[in-house]
């Protein structure tokens, strides 16, 4: 372990920063292989302990709207490393929730068509997640996540060991986790919306309406947290957001070809 550690330190203090799709500088250590393999692991589990819906016209439309903007990744940001294959399933879960995972997993809940009402909001919340996995994100995480351990297990080494040693580490991970895990996964939910946005405008779904699911989504929510101890940042913020990059999205959505998903 203290091997292990130590090889993650100097790792840390020693790569260089990659890129995002966006242009952010970023750290992501870990092999994409691996986070891959992380990916279809997490979902294998998550199909033994959820069951997949058999609504047929959820299955339809959501397998429509995610192979539209899958269509449009190569184009929209080209140079970057792309799962070959791609499995969407849709959740029996009331729960309005999507995610995408490394190695090309993308999950939606039943629960999530209730709130976006239409293709256009539902495209927003795939591309959100796509972008998510375009831009490494779960990788950063993870990555940062070994750097806090990292430095937290140093300092308890070279400490002594008494009460006030035991609170200063205490601190510094609390510290840690404000200032730098919280911080950096708003970062990545804020560049998934911009590429979110993005993506859908490309595939022909109205990027307007993603400002209309973040209004449906905060009249859905309750109990939500400040936004500063929030990895997410909260409906006012995302719109205000969203709004300020419609001027790069809809030009993109007025050249595409309009989405077609219809039931049928």
């Amino acid at each position: 372990m203290y091997r292990f550690i130590v090889f993650m330190l100097s790792l840390m203090l020693f790569a260089g920063c990659d890129q995002t799709p966006t242009g952010r500088d970023q750290l992501a250590l870990m092999p994409d292989t691996m986070m891959a393999d992380f990916g279809r692991q997490t979902f294998v589990q998550m199909q033994q302990q959820t069951p997949v819906s058999d609504d047929e016209a959820a299955n339809r439309e959501v397998q429509c709207v995610a192979t539209q903007i899958l269509a449009h990744l190569a184009n929209r940001f080209p140079g970057n490393a792309l799962p070959q294959h791609w499995e969407i399933v849709v959740f029996a879960d009331p729960s309005p929730n999507a995610f995408a995972l490394p190695g090309g997993k993308i999950g939606v809940n039943e629960g999530l068509l209730a709130v976006a009402t239409s293709d256009d909001q539902l495209a927003a919340v795939i591309g959100h997640e796509v972008g998510h996995v375009l831009a490494r994100h779960s990788n950063e995480r993870l990555t940062q996540q070994l750097g806090i351990r990292t430095v937290l297990f140093l300092v308890g080494m070279f400490s002594e060991g008494d009460a006030d040693s035991e609170r200063i580490i205490q601190a510094l991970g609390l510290g840690a986790q404000l200032g730098i895990a919280l911080p950096f996964s708003r970062a990545h939910e804020e560049e998934a919306d911009l590429m979110g946005l993005e993506l859908m405008a490309s595939a022909g779904f109205d990027p307007r309406e993603s400002v209309q699911l973040w209004r449906n989504m905060a009249a859905t929510g309750s109990g939500q947290p400040p936004e500063f101890l929030s990895t997410h940042p909260n409906p006012g913020s995302r719109i205000g957001a969203l709004e300020e990059k419609m001027q790069v999205a809809l030009p993109l959505y007025q050249k595409a070809t309009p989405a077609q998903c219809e039931p049928q």
